[in-house]
């Protein structure tokens, strides 16, 4: 999503003005750092027990469907295959849905919830190669569900649920109702879990912990790194979650899936990790590997990629 985020300060442009000579000898400008990369690893494929991976799910907030489908994005999710691929901020209305995405064979089972009230605001979509044994829309909640935010799909062996998270807003307008949807959503949640495992993924819009940004003495105070939405987080967790990525790449810097379009932020790598996979505890012995496809564009987001073993 397009936030007013503090970027890190452009690099200083060494060169002098030309016309009359400095009284000093100018200093040399300081050569601007290089960026530091992610290099996503080879895909793992089998657990920790040695099952090979059966289940691959995408998660992708798109940053408006129409506009991404214009950038190809339908040709690297065909590529990438996944079984299941989840979409957040489609922007989009059912009636304005672009033929190229509600016709793709390779997926016959397509779920799109959209805002209620704002055309072109918000929405997540879900395309099953297999179709689940349910599915359900919003949280039950009806002050949270006008906004088209939330798909769960009961599947055999888990739970499937893909969101995306209010953003606090510039100035932290929202904070007060993002810290009200962090209770309720970790309360709905925790009562699915109680039901069967389930696997969230989607734009969470919060970076947890320092690491998990480029600049975060820079950002206290920004929404998606306010210490109220970092506990939101941090709560989620204790109640029996556990984020992918970190369960296998505990110390991994410099790992983003958000850059704003500003101050040319992604090819210098001043990023947000915002997109997750969480899962159930029970859920740990099937994870194979979490991926961030960082080098995938498309959006101001790139995807993201789980392999379990179900």
């Amino acid at each position: 999503m397009r936030r007013g985020k503090k970027a890190e300060e452009a690099a200083v442009d060494g060169e002098n003005e030309t016309g009359s000579a400095p009284a000093k000898k100018a200093k040399k400008a300081k050569e601007p750092e290089a960026p530091v990369l992610y290099d996503d690893p080879p895909d793992k494929l089998t657990s920790k027990d040695g099952r090979s991976a059966n289940t691959k799910i995408t998660s992708w907030n798109v940053d408006g469907l129409r506009a991404w489908v214009k950038k190809n994005g339908l040709d690297w999710v065909r590529e990438e295959a996944p079984d299941v691929l989840c979409l957040q901020e489609t922007k989009c209305s059912e009636k304005a849905l672009p033929s190229e995405i509600t016709s793709m064979p390779e997926y016959p089972h397509k779920y799109w919830a959209v805002s209620d009230d704002k055309e072109g605001y918000s929405g997540v979509a879900m395309l099953c190669k297999t179709k689940p044994l349910k599915v359900t829309y919003g949280i039950g909640k009806e002050e949270h569900d006008k906004e088209g935010r939330v798909i769960t799909a009961e599947f055999p062996d888990f739970y499937l649920v893909t969101a995306y998270v209010p953003n606090a807003g510039r100035g932290l307008v929202r904070l007060d109702y993002r810290k009200t949807w962090d209770v309720d959503f970790r309360s709905y949640l925790s009562e699915l879990d109680v039901q069967k495992p389930l696997v969230l993924c989607g734009d969470l819009n919060v970076a947890h912990q320092e690491i998990d940004l480029k600049n975060p003495k820079g950002n206290k105070k920004s929404a998606g790194f306010t210490p109220e939405e970092r506990e939101g987080f941090s709560q989620l967790l204790a109640a029996g979650f556990l984020d992918s990525f970190r369960e296998l790449y505990p110390e991994q810097t410099s790992a983003y899936t958000f850059w704003t379009y500003m101050m040319n932020s992604r090819a210098k790598n001043v990023g947000w990790r915002l997109d997750y996979f969480l899962l159930s505890s029970s859920l740990l012995p099937n994870l194979c590997d979490s991926k961030i496809r960082n080098k995938v564009m498309g959006s101001d987001h790139c995807p993201i990629t789980l392999h379990m073993a179900v």
